[in-house]
């Protein structure tokens, strides 16, 4: 992921990122292996060695996207690769856990059942994969810049569950969240951040309003489900 802004990995999390890994279950972390799909600048990683992960593997495209990481992270119990979401690169039956948070939207177009394939294929039996995305809705549709401008993929619920099903994984459980703040405040991301170059204008504020949103039991902007491999 590049880091225009040179930013690190934050270990107080706020909104969308807060609601990933509260998402995921201690019995899932606790003394197993992690893959991590697109680690970004390494938050998840963070959070995830605090709650008493055996190991983590932090996975990126390329070296290039995986330097923030790198730089800010130095535990024993790390790794890092390079390696695609629809071509990873370890033996099957390697994880006990893998998590996907946004990723599945920048992959190839039509690739999503390879995806699931290869997450199948490198958990161990009843391994657990914890996947987010844009959840396809009118609204968050509309206010995605990048749903506009480069045909940035919303999924719904069902569109996730087919693909799943047909590589051996079943729904366990699911929650869409994140409402009209976090709306505003992916507009303002995309202008100060992307146009400007520049850390978003009035910051905290919105983190506080996205945060509220994404402690809610519902909401229409992202969603979140937990497979476990049959």
């Amino acid at each position: 992921m590049k880091n225009i802004l040179s930013e690190k990995p934050a270990e107080k999390l706020y909104g969308r990122l807060r609601a990933s890994v509260d998402f995921v279950a201690d019995a899932d972390l606790k003394n197993k292996k992690v893959l991590d799909i697109g680690c970004g600048y390494g938050w998840c990683e963070i959070n995830f060695l605090k709650r008493g992960a055996k190991s983590i593997t932090a996975m990126e495209v390329s070296e290039e996207d995986l330097n923030t990481a790198k730089k800010n992270l130095d535990e024993n119990q790390l790794q890092f690769a390079v390696g695609s979401a629809t071509a990873i690169p370890f033996p099957d039956n390697t994880f006990d856990t893998a998590v996907a948070w946004e990723v599945i939207e920048h992959i190839p177009k039509n690739q999503e059942v390879k995806m699931f394939a290869e997450t199948c294929r490198v958990l161990k039996p009843k391994g657990i994969f914890y996947l987010s995305t844009p959840n396809r809705n009118f609204f968050a549709n509309i206010f995605d810049p990048a749903w506009w401008l480069i045909g940035h993929r919303h999924y719904s619920k069902k569109d996730l569950t087919d693909h799943a099903e047909k590589n051996f994984f079943e729904v366990e459980k699911a929650a869409i969240r994140g409402g009209w703040w976090t709306l505003f405040g992916i507009l303002n991301l995309y202008f100060f951040k992307w146009i400007l170059r520049r850390k978003r204008m009035w910051e905290g504020f919105f983190l506080k309003k996205e945060d509220e949103e994404f402690k809610k039991e519902s909401g229409f902007v992202n969603i979140f489900i937990k497979f476990r491999k049959i």
